[in-house]
């Protein structure tokens, strides 16, 4: 009866899943096998094409440094906030911080930064007239791919802080008190216990971290509106066209490489974050 209940409890959620998440990537996917004749694998023949593959490395590209760079920066966050006390105001503060900021991501956030250092933002302005400061003496890379990376680590850090830090926060003290009983220092602790202890939880937040710069869309869109340099942007390109037209099948291959990546990257990531649950229960 209770599994009954369950099974009961569930099932909105299901519907939810099947019906935003599970039945929109059949049909997205599932494009990229037809064409006016019917099932084809032909349309695969995008996936080598040298635009693709530039656009997977740029994605991969900005998504492994917005990651790595989100993660230290993250984690040093984290290390600094385990030793405030729990319910202090400056903690609590911190984590509303990163959990409204996490989630603050495209248009809204390109705006902000073009307001901000765009070429004719506050800061941007304020240090050319001020300071003799040209930001973009050397051309106007805020609207090109490395301008996603400023972006993008806004909501990585955040997000670093919100998986990462419950990890930190278990470390028992009882080990360093163990260690300090053994005549080991401070050093050892982390080289033999707190850094092996951690390193399943670190990267996995990493991976999060890659996971979720890799299927960003909104920001970059904002901020590139010329070009498809990324692999969200080329599918934007082929849905829309510059010329009004579209070709769905296109968009689908490119749509099951980004699914293949993220489905390797989410296993993983589930099988780190298991291994690192077992010394938090």
């Amino acid at each position: 009866m209770k599994r009954l209940i369950s099974l009961i409890g569930l099932a909105p959620f299901t519907v939810y899943i099947l019906l935003f998440l599970a039945v929109p990537t059949m049909l997205a996917v599932g494009s990229g096998f037809t064409d006016d004749q019917g099932f084809t694998l032909a349309n695969l023949q995008v996936l080598t094409a040298p635009a693709t593959l530039s656009a997977f490395g740029a994605s991969v590209g900005v998504s492994c440094i917005t990651a790595v760079v989100g993660a230290l920066i993250g984690a040093i966050l984290c290390w600094a906030l385990a030793g405030l006390p729990e319910n202090g105001p400056l903690r609590r503060v911190m984590d509303a911080a990163s959990s409204v900021l996490a989630q603050f991501g495209g248009v809204m956030l390109a705006f902000a930064f073009v307001a901000t250092i765009g070429i004719q933002g506050l800061v941007t302005v304020t240090l050319r007239d001020r300071l003799g400061v040209d930001i973009y003496a050397e051309g106007v890379w805020l609207y090109e791919l490395p301008g996603l990376i400023l972006p993008y680590l806004y909501f990585q850090v955040p997000l670093m802080v919100i998986t990462f830090l419950p990890a930190v926060v278990a470390l028992q003290p009882g080990w360093a008190e163990a260690v300090a009983t053994l005549g080991g220092n401070s050093f050892s602790y982390w080289w033999r216990i707190g850094l092996p202890v951690l390193a399943p939880a670190f990267l996995g937040s990493l991976l999060l971290l890659f996971a979720n710069a890799f299927s960003s869309y909104a920001t970059a869109a904002a901020l590139i509106s010329q070009g498809a340099q990324i692999v969200p942007l080329q599918i934007r390109a082929a849905l829309i066209g510059e010329t009004g037209g579209s070709n769905s099948a296109t968009a689908g291959v490119l749509a099951l490489g980004m699914i293949v990546v993220m489905t390797v990257v989410m296993l993983a990531y589930g099988r780190l974050m298991a291994r690192a649950g077992r010394w938090q229960r």
